[in-house]
């Protein structure tokens, strides 16, 4: 069994299943950003989590603003993001990327497509927040160049495209996030 995920052989030994639903909103919601990250992730589709607002308040742990779908509980308000399927045994990879337990805690989401199909997936939320953070220029493109990909509304993307950034002190940082892009 791999300490603290719960798999064994290559499935949950509580339910027998391989793979999990996550709900990617941010900056993995492109599949070349999240299938450098997990090659198992394969797109179900575009989904909302309905009550909550995407925010790029999150404290990063480059002092930077990162995305969080921030729980308003207004029926509005909806964060649009991708559905992906990953083999179980990345999900303890993605728990470190994100930073579980440090800058998200894990939560289950309850999600709906366009033709109000549901499925419930797990995804991130912020644990420290500031709304005077913005993110870096490049974290910006990340979450832009997957809602593209996704072909969510362009009202959705507008709100993004409209969301104020800075520009990272890190030109080599910049130039290799930005790298599988080109």
């Amino acid at each position: 069994m791999t300490p603290g995920t719960g798999v064994e052989g290559g499935a949950d030994a509580r339910t027998g299943e391989r793979a999990r639903r996550y709900f990617a909103y941010g900056s993995n919601m492109h599949p070349l950003r999240l299938g450098q990250r997990l090659p198992s992730a394969r797109r179900v589709g575009v989904y909302a989590l309905a009550g909550h607002a995407l925010r790029f308040h999150k404290v990063g742990k480059d002092g930077s603003g990162k995305c969080d779908a921030f729980r308003t509980g207004l029926a509005a308000d909806r964060v649009l993001g991708v559905l992906y399927e990953i083999d179980l045994e990345e999900e303890a990879t993605l728990d470190r990327l994100e930073g579980l337990g440090i800058g998200y805690r894990k939560a289950t989401a309850r999600l709906s497509d366009a033709a109000g199909v549901s499925a419930l997936a797990f995804t991130y939320q912020a644990i420290r927040i500031d709304a005077a953070l913005r993110p870096f220029c490049w974290y910006k493109q990340h979450v832009l160049e997957g809602a593209r990909e996704a072909g969510l509304n362009a009202d959705y993307i507008a709100a993004i495209v409209r969301q104020e950034a800075i520009e990272d002190a890190c030109a080599e940082r910049t130039r290799r996030e930005l790298a599988i892009y080109r």
